[in-house]
């Protein structure tokens, strides 16, 4: 089974970008769909971005679009999150996940394994 690892979170200012990476650990993505989430203090864990690994696929947020963009390195096994102008909005834990389905990119419930999470924080 694959763990995913998240990393490159940080505190930023407003107006920054960002890439957060989600490196796979045991087994390669290969076969999965690779969702990254983000649950802000106070509120639910929220979907953001995913991918199927195996055909590119990718899918959003309507609130991110635009700002967020998801990818992948297939020799490094990692799938990668960028995030341009930032606002303290998004400041929140990211998790990056994984699991072996047809439909519900978008429900955390779907994806069997998560990262330990990654934090950003966005300053006015």
């Amino acid at each position: 089974q694959v763990q995913p690892v998240e990393s490159g979170g940080g505190l930023v200012q407003a107006g920054d970008s960002l890439r957060l990476s989600c490196a796979a650990s045991g087994r390669t993505f290969s076969g999965y769909n690779i969702g990254w989430f983000r649950q802000a203090p106070g509120k639910e864990r929220e979907f953001v971005a995913a991918m199927r690994w195996n055909i590119g696929s990718t899918y959003y947020a309507d609130s991110v679009k635009g700002r967020f963009t998801i990818s992948r390195d297939n020799a490094k096994n990692t799938v990668y999150l960028q995030i341009t102008s930032l606002r303290p909005e998004d400041t929140a834990v990211y998790y990056c996940a994984a699991g072996v389905f047809i439909v519900g990119v978008t429900t955390a419930a779907r994806y069997n394994y998560w990262g330990q999470g990654t934090q950003v924080t966005v300053s006015s």
